[in-house]
Formats: structure tokens, C-alpha cells, sequence
């Protein structure tokens, strides 16, 4: 009987022990992951700022990979295409972009995504915060579709990718009872965040964008462009439940598009 009570205490205390040394490591390496960046930043910057004052080409570059990897031979990362990235880093992304994600976002993989696409579509502060609490990094790739099933390779691929879900349109305030036209309006007046929303690469082409059929006039609520997918989009607004013959109208308008 002593000998279970021993057991369980201490059992209870190496759990406690336990749990500390795993949020302590947790700790630890979410600072090490802080100075890593800030670390990749301040070299990216130095790099960039000595080779305009003394009109370094780039084999400087490789010459500071062989000395710092001898200096630091424990360390990873100093290899000429790492400080190259890291250059690329400094010049494409201000500290203010930087600091925003330090504070804002905790995982590193996280991070690292929101670093790429920042760099790779020029976000400014203001966009790449509202992505970053928008959870951008949880909803890319994720939208239920057939492009695998339709579309040939690369492009299924990059149709997929391109995408959200779900989409978030709370930024609109227009309130549940919006009728088709009232959120035709609204996407209009906050178009640049309902491009960003919509995902990577599309442009607006036109609102009730006209048609002409076999004599008969037609109506796209909203046409856009995707410029890496070269195909229109078509987008038909409907304040009611689904209907089978909602599904033909898209169908035939993306037939005549």
C-alpha cells in the first residue's frame, strides 16, 4: 500500500517535471527561432549594404560562405545559396514586416509562410497582418474541387493552390440579410480585399459583365482574369438555397466565356 502511494506521487511529480522541461524546450526554441530571423535579417541587410558601398559582385558572397563555415563549423546555414535567400530577404522585406510576424505568429513553419508569400506578392504591413489573422496559412489549398479530376497537370496543381477555403467575407458588414446585388455592391467597394481573398493572382475583369447569345442578352455578376492560370473566372451571386438549375446557368456561362 506505501509502496503505491509512493508510486503515484511520483508519478505526479515526474509529470510535473515532465510538463515544465517540455514548455521550457518550447520556450527555448521559440527564442532561438526569434534570433534565427532577426539573425538572417541583420546578415541579409549587411551583405546587401556593403556590396553597394564597395561594388562587391557576387562572389563575395561565396567567399563569406567558406569563412563563416569554417569560423562556425556547428552551425548550418551559411551556405552561398542560404545567404543569397538571406539577401534576398533583407532587400524584399522591411523590419516592420518582420517584426509584425515575430509578434503575431508563433510557429515557425507558420512564419516561414508568411515570409515567402510576403516577398513573393509585395505585401504591404497592413495586407500581410490582415492575412496573418485571417489564418491564411491554415486555408490555402484547402477549397473542395474537382481540378483534379478536370484539369490536366501542372495546371490542376496550381488551381489548387490558388484557392481558399473557406472563403472569409466578414470585412464587407453588410449584414445576413444582403440581397445578390447589395453583395455585388459590397465586393465591389472593398475589391482589392476581395482579390486578396480570393487568392493569388486574380484581376478584375468586370461587373454584370453582358453577354450576347443568339440574339438574347446575358449578365455575369462578376468576371475576373487569373494570370498564372490564364483562364476567366466566373462568379454568379445567389442569395437562396442551391437549385439544380443554378448549376446549368454557370455551365452555360462558362461555355460562351
Amino acid at each position: 500500500m506505501g509502496k503505491m502511494i509512493i508510486d503515484q506521487e511520483y508519478n505526479k511529480l515526474f509529470l510535473e517535471l515532465k510538463t515544465c522541461v517540455t514548455a521550457s524546450r518550447y520556450r527555448a526554441a521559440v527564442k532561438v527561432n526569434n534570433e534565427l530571423i532577426n539573425l538572417y535579417h541583420h546578415i541579409g541587410n549587411i551583405i546587401l549594404q556593403s556590396q553597394e558601398k564597395e561594388g562587391w559582385g557576387a562572389k563575395i558572397i561565396d567567399q563569406l560562405s567558406r569563412d563563416l563555415r569554417k569560423e562556425f563549423p556547428e552551425m548550418k546555414g551559411f551556405s552561398t545559396r542560404n545567404l543569397k535567400y538571406m539577401r534576398k530577404f533583407a532587400a524584399q522585406l522591411p523590419v516592420f514586416h518582420i517584426a509584425a510576424i515575430m509578434d503575431k505568429v508563433k510557429e515557425k513553419d507558420a512564419r516561414i509562410f508568411y515570409i515567402k508569400h510576403a516577398i513573393e506578392h509585395g505585401w504591404s504591413r497592413n495586407i500581410m497582418v490582415m492575412q496573418i489573422e485571417k489564418a491564411l496559412h491554415m486555408r490555402q489549398s484547402r477549397a473542395i474541387t474537382n481540378f483534379k479530376d478536370k484539369l490536366p497537370l501542372p495546371q490542376s496543381d496550381l488551381a489548387h493552390y490558388t484557392l481558399k477555403d473557406p472563403y472569409l467575407f466578414d470585412f464587407l458588414s453588410i449584414g445576413k440579410e444582403a440581397h445578390e446585388r447589395e453583395i455585388e455592391k459590397a465586393l465591389l467597394q472593398h475589391m482589392e480585399k476581395f482579390i486578396l481573398e480570393l487568392g493569388a493572382g486574380f484581376a478584375f475583369v468586370g461587373r454584370q459583365y453582358h453577354l450576347e447569345v443568339a440574339d438574347q442578352d446575358f449578365y455575369i455578376d462578376l468576371l475576373f482574369y487569373h494570370l498564372k492560370l490564364r483562364c476567366f473566372i466566373v462568379i454568379e451571386l445567389k442569395d437562396k438555397d442551391f437549385k439544380p438549375e443554378y448549376a446549368g446557368k454557370m455551365n452555360f456561362y462558362l461555355s460562351v466565356v
